[in-house]
């Protein structure tokens, strides 16, 4: 299976360690295309494509996916970028969020919420996001089979 990961890149890398965390469990599923979001030295590598590059290399890369896992604890208009593209491409979404960050969760991704595949699995320990995680692989297996 193909996973496309999303996770802040230029709205903040604050949370590079928990796209680790995410990143090495969902490797245990399939392969995850976009496993450089979690990589320290992400930024640097990236100055060798210009902006358009990236679009069309990560617009590919979402189209072989199977499905979409977002971390959207750190706002970022990329990740919401990448979700709407899945959503229109009917690829189930898992969103991961971190309610005690102080941030506040999107409206638009909570109400997509438990429509068309879309799902949230709010968090704070690397056990919770592994289950929403599980569950969500499950939800993707048995609709593939049915």
């Amino acid at each position: 299976m193909n996973i496309y990961f999303c996770g802040s890149i230029r709205g903040g890398r604050q949370d590079i360690a928990i796209y680790q965390q995410i990143v090495t469990c969902l490797k245990t599923y399939g392969r995850v295309l976009t496993e450089h979001v979690a990589f320290p030295e992400l930024e640097i590598s990236e100055k060798t494509l210009n902006d358009a590059e990236i679009l069309e290399r990560d617009m590919q890369w979402l189209s072989q996916a199977q499905i979409v896992v977002a971390e959207v604890t750190q706002p970022s208009l990329g990740v919401g970028f990448e979700i709407a593209r899945a959503i229109t491409l009917n690829k189930p979404v898992l969103c991961l969020f971190r309610p005690s960050s102080g941030h506040r969760l999107s409206a638009l991704i909570r109400g997509a919420a438990n429509n068309r595949s879309f799902f949230i699995g709010n968090y704070e320990e690397r056990e919770h996001f592994e289950k929403f995680i599980q569950d969500f692989m499950g939800y993707c297996s048995q609709k593939r089979t049915v």
